[in-house]
């Protein structure tokens, strides 16, 4: 058994003197929020953009904003002088393109959610904007900067696998995560936001593409939204759960059993520290007490992609919906060994056919925060080039993030016109 940890040991001292701005302050928002008070400090955030009046009360309280830094919308805050050093931008996804153009052209550093934007030609228009401007803009692909992929990267480049000549990733959404998220929640619709593979799985892809090392050639993809459908719903279900449904003891998306009490559902939910009596209540308006089988949504819920790099190289990606955990999971097949990893459960199996199948069993050690610590050094890495006046330290500059976006779409295109497409295609979008 090998211990190891990839994670670098980052002093803030750095951040001394750089402040942030945020907009939208949402689960993501919320998060890096509390990192830079924990780790900068409090009071680290000087202007915050939030429409909704009890998320922005948080923020305002835990960083001490003042009345004056607190704004309804991206746009108000971005319209006046520059308040901060760096924006973290974690608006709606269908905001990007407006917020992130403002953004650099007031003069903002950026941490940018991913995915950049909505179409691969404002993901083009992004990436010229922050050259146009000399930002220092880190797309957050958190798993280019989570340990077990880079300890992944690291025996990959070391050669211990010889050359790869095939890769397949699975995302295990999990059932109730895929209920809350994609079909209840603010990512079901594409209308409000945008398709499955980009909103979820656009950070796989770039994993995948950064692992491979090569370049995609192009794309086939099949999926569709297989279950979550008004004809599946259960004979004599209603259309909300707290009117009395058949089959709510064994539904797993029952709202009543998910969104009841203190959890992080019914915190996602805006729904924590309530009583029974007022979660129902709550329940009969909220789009989180919709039964699922009854809303409006129309993404996926299973999606493959299959993909060609330069040298007959390939790869293969599976997001589904029906797994009873959440994670990811990855094998790569080399010439000389292979891999496999469980990304959640910080484990690789390493096999090198050349040295008599020699196995190693290497376990990352835990690291705090979101996506496994990637987070934690995705920020600081941001915090690092803006000091030092170093691009080096961001993995995920936006020209990178426009290479992995253009797959992603040729992907999209793939399933809905039932094609092969091929990256080729899309030269004029990214130009």
């Amino acid at each position: 058994m090998i211990a190891t940890n990839t994670e670098p040991t980052e002093t803030f001292e750095i951040a001394n003197g750089l402040t942030f701005a945020l907009a939208g302050a949402g689960g993501r928002g919320n998060m890096f929020a509390e990192w830079l008070r924990s780790n900068v400090c409090a009071g680290a955030i000087t202007a915050i953009a939030e429409p909704n009046s009890e998320r922005l009360r948080s923020i305002a309280e835990m960083h001490q904003i003042p009345k004056e830094r607190q704004f309804r919308s991206f746009q108000e805050m971005l319209e006046v002088p520059k308040l901060a050093d760096i924006l973290i931008n974690t608006t709606m996804d269908c905001e990007h393109i407006a917020s992130a153009v403002m953004a650099m052209r007031a003069g903002y550093h950026m941490l940018l959610e991913k995915p950049m934007a909505t179409s691969l030609a404002d993901c083009a228009t992004i990436n010229r904007v922050r050259i146009e401007t000399n930002r220092s803009v880190s797309v957050c692909h958190s798993l280019r900067y989570n340990s077990v992929y880079s300890e992944v990267r690291k025996i990959i480049r070391s050669g211990a696998i010889g050359d790869i000549v095939s890769l397949d990733q699975l995302e295990a959404v999990e059932v109730v995560h895929q209920s809350h998220s994609f079909v209840r929640g603010n990512w079901g619709n594409e209308g409000r936001s945008t398709f499955m593979l980009l909103s979820k799985s656009c950070h796989d892809l770039d994993i995948i593409i950064d692992l491979v090392g090569r370049e995609c050639i192009s794309a086939n993809s099949f999926g569709s939204l297989y279950y979550f459908r008004p004809e599946n719903q259960p004979a004599g279900a209603p259309d909300r759960c707290v009117d009395g449904c058949p089959v709510e003891e064994s539904c797993p998306y029952s709202a009543l059993k998910i969104y009841a009490g203190d959890n992080s559902w019914s915190q996602h939910a805006g729904l924590a520290n309530l009583t029974m009596a007022e979660t129902h209540e709550r329940l009969r308006t909220s789009p989180y007490g919709r039964c699922v089988f009854k809303t409006d949504n129309d993404v996926v819920d299973h999606q493959v992609v299959s993909l060609q790099f330069e040298g007959g190289v390939t790869a293969t990606f599976t997001m589904t919906a029906f797994t009873p955990w959440g994670g990811r999971y990855l094998r790569v097949h080399g010439t000389k060994g292979y891999i496999e990893a469980r990304i959640d459960q910080r484990t690789i199996e390493l096999y090198e056919f050349w040295e008599n199948n020699k196995h190693s069993h290497i376990e990352i050690e835990e690291s705090e925060g979101a996506h496994g610590g990637a987070d934690s050094i995705v920020i600081s890495s941001l915090i690092k080039a803006v000091s030092l006046d170093d691009a080096s330290a961001i993995l995920t500059t936006t020209a990178e993030s426009l290479r992995s976006h253009a797959v992603v779409f040729a992907a999209e295109r793939s399933r809905r016109e039932g094609r092969q497409v091929f990256l080729s295609e899309l030269k004029s979008e990214v130009a």
